[in-house]
């Protein structure tokens, strides 16, 4: 699924979820090391895990940030 991010450096969120699993992450654009971090650590765990400690974190001044935004893709391709 894509998933276009809001708010943030990052262009696109691409996210491959089997049932309650993430099967892989890729942001397209963003803090290259940064994004490539959180799609590499996410990738096994549960949706419902990864949403509940990403949602609500923020970059700077910003109301949301990379990881917030891929919790909304999160949700968005469960279903939520």
């Amino acid at each position: 699924m894509d998933f276009k991010p809001s708010g943030v450096c990052s262009q696109l969120i691409r996210v491959d979820v089997d049932g309650s699993v993430i099967k892989n992450v890729e942001f397209v654009g963003g803090c290259n090391g940064n994004t490539q971090g959180i799609a590499s650590l996410v990738v096994g765990m549960d949706v419902h895990d990864a949403i509940s400690r990403m949602e609500g974190i923020t970059c700077g001044y910003r109301p949301t940030s990379c990881p917030d935004q891929l919790a909304k893709a999160l949700r968005q391709a469960i279903g939520e």
